[in-house]
């Protein structure tokens, strides 16, 4: 099955399928009036599509109360949310280690190591992972105790996605955790893997790809690393080997 991704900012994606346009994390609602081609989503654009849109978390980053206003544009439109937001919206919301049978889909959660959920999802022949905020968050200058606990909390959950075969896994790699950046992504990479990886939670910094190019760590995986710089690019799946 193929599918085409677009980047909307640090963790908002947005995947197309042949059936469903999927939607994650996203925030960033500026400038208005500039759709996908510049990482904005515009309901009248997407109107005619089976859309789905995941939030992982209550966070600012990940989330914008305005994704509702889409109700009024798009005629099928579902929203899946961590049940630590809180709205009167309706929506469905899940909570960490479930599992969802939505019909056309089904959706598994995981436990974040901050707040919320990690999402896998079964559709369109697919098997997609979105982290949301589950990463080692492993800090340079905390407790290593703190830190080892991240680490093994961490590592716990990606344990649980080892007998998946997951075609398109969306993974943090955030530059503020300077020397341990990759840290999380690498064990991912390890443990569970993926056709195709997408890096995000960097903002504007994306320096990380540079890093993920050059260090030694990624050799095992480098190629299957999506590379892309800016709001509105566009990733395919499976990868272009161009």
């Amino acid at each position: 099955m193929k599918a085409e991704i677009t980047y909307l900012y640090n963790s908002g994606f947005a995947l197309k399928t042949d059936r469903h346009l999927f939607i994650f994390d996203y925030y960033l609602d500026s400038p208005k009036g500039c759709g996908l081609a510049k990482g904005v989503i515009d309901p009248e654009e997407i109107k005619d599509l089976n859309v789905v849109v995941f939030v992982s978390h209550s966070h600012p980053d990940h989330y914008n109360p305005k994704i509702f206003s889409w109700r009024k544009t798009v005629g099928q439109i579902r929203y899946v949310l961590s049940d630590d937001i809180k709205t009167s919206e309706d929506v469905i919301k899940v909570g960490p280690g479930q599992e969802y049978n939505l019909g056309d889909l089904r959706v598994r959660t995981l436990e974040s190591t901050d707040i919320g959920v990690a999402f896998l999802i079964l559709a369109d022949g697919l098997c997609i992972y979105h982290a949301g905020d589950l990463n080692d968050w492993y800090w340079d200058g905390e407790p290593e105790e703190d830190n080892r606990e991240m680490t093994r909390r961490y590592r716990g959950q990606i344990d649980t996605l080892k007998n998946e075969s997951i075609d398109i896994a969306f993974v943090p790699a955030d530059p503020r955790l300077e020397g341990n950046a990759l840290r999380g992504l690498g064990y991912f990479m390890e443990a569970a893997g993926a056709e195709l990886v997408v890096p995000m939670h960097f903002s504007d910094n994306t320096s990380i790809f540079e890093e993920l190019k050059t260090d030694s760590r990624t050799d095992s995986y480098r190629d299957r690393i999506a590379f892309y710089f800016q709001r509105g690019n566009r990733i395919p799946y499976p990868k272009s080997n161009e």
